[in-house]
């Protein structure tokens, strides 16, 4: 079974983030990178399927050079090889065309994304790129088997859980309870520096949404405590200046 993972370049959440260029660009100064944490889990499900020698995995990154030490963590945690496009990621459609570029060139049993990226929380990319290549498409996934050839995935849905059956290929963005994240151990890290990265260009695709600026949210207020046997006050203060009775 070949297996693709889409992984994407995020900001460590410990970051503190800056905007630059009028407050339209992220300030990467500084910044340190991961994997983003749910692709992560989409990673760590693909290696446990092809365990024991059943397949392989691919990873995929739309990025610029930048990007390869991202890519190179997701090497030592157990991809056989990796993919980057060679672009900036203006935003989901475009990472989807490229991504769906290159499997129509290359052909894979599943595709695997994390549910949304940390940093942007679109929840798009495995919508659209079952769209783009014509084959079903699942968010978001707490559970994952491959039977054969077909994926048996549990979703959630409201007031339940959602069972389904469907043949692969498919498409399928994961989230919490698919797999834990593995740790890349010394074996992994060493063997990493030898995997193939294959670096593929961008094809065009027209920009349907542009960035006008990043704002950051404003600081939280200050708390008023109020003691337990002065429920008077509580409601005055929620009708004066809280404004909400």
């Amino acid at each position: 079974m070949k297996i693709l993972v889409c992984i994407s370049s995020v900001p460590d959440t410990t970051t503190k983030i800056t905007f630059t260029n009028d407050n339209a660009e992220l300030n990467s100064a500084g910044v340190q990178f991961i994997v983003n944490p749910y692709d992560e889990i989409a990673l760590a499900k693909a290696i446990e399927l092809v365990e024991g020698g059943k397949g392989k995995v691919t990873v995929i990154n739309v990025g610029e050079a930048e990007t390869e030490p991202t890519i190179r963590k997701a090497l030592a945690t157990g991809a056989d090889d990796a993919v980057r496009i060679n672009a900036k990621p203006r935003d989901a459609w475009f990472v989807a065309h490229q991504i769906a570029n290159y499997v129509k060139e290359n052909e894979f049993d599943l595709i695997l994304t994390g549910r949304e990226s940390i940093d942007y929380n679109g929840a798009q990319l495995a919508g659209l790129l079952g769209e783009l290549l014509d084959i079903p498409s699942v968010s978001i996934a707490k559970k994952l088997d491959i039977q054969d050839s077909t994926a048996v995935v549990d979703r959630e849905v409201e007031g339940g859980k959602e069972i389904l059956s469907i043949p692969l290929p498919l498409v399928i963005g994961v989230s919490e309870g698919v797999a834990e994240p593995k740790i890349p151990n010394m074996r992994g890290i060493m063997s990493a520096r030898s995997k193939p990265l294959q670096v593929a260009e961008a094809i065009d695709v027209s920009q349907l949404t542009n960035i006008v600026r990043f704002e950051s949210p404003e600081a939280r207020g200050e708390v008023t405590l109020i003691p337990a046997n002065e429920a008077e006050k509580l409601v005055e203060l929620l009708h004066s200046k809280a404004r909400v009775i």
